[in-house]
């Protein structure tokens, strides 16, 4: 499959739709097979004892999916996370950016599926796995 947006045109999208955020994330790998997109973590990331909290994992995971998905069908905004599961595995690595390894799984009119690995920059054991799903709108005629 042809990509529909680059790594430039993604973070010129978030920049432009989710300018709260968008200097969170970094897109370190683009391709058909799979996105990386980093977490630059800051102390507003952590939770009581200098971890990266559940919800900026969340976070990461959601972005990954969803620029994966655009970064194929191109830039929708309205496509929306319907489902996502989350396996916190082991605590991140105290002060170290997160990667989320994301890919696609299903790619429907209607429904995207992807499955994403969360590492701690350095170590090659995953702190998290998540799965999500999301709805895409229909196209506009």
């Amino acid at each position: 499959m042809t990509l529909k947006m680059d790594a430039d045109a993604l973070k010129a999208f978030l920049k432009a739709e989710f300018p709260q955020v968008c200097d969170d994330f970094e897109i370190e790998r683009l391709d058909e097979e799979l996105l990386t997109v980093r977490l630059v973590t800051s102390q507003r990331h952590l939770r009581p004892g200098g971890t990266v909290s559940g919800p900026s994992m969340f976070g990461l995971v959601d972005v990954g999916v969803y620029l994966a998905i655009l970064a194929r069908i191109g830039p929708v905004a309205l496509a929306v996370t319907t489902n996502c599961s989350i396996d916190f595995m082991r605590k991140p690595v105290a002060g170290a950016d997160l990667l989320a390894e994301t890919r696609i799984l299903k790619l429907g009119r209607a429904l995207a599926v992807g499955d994403v690995l969360v590492y701690s920059e350095g170590d090659d054991r995953p702190v998290a796995r998540a799965s999500l799903t999301y709805s895409i709108p229909p196209k506009s005629t």
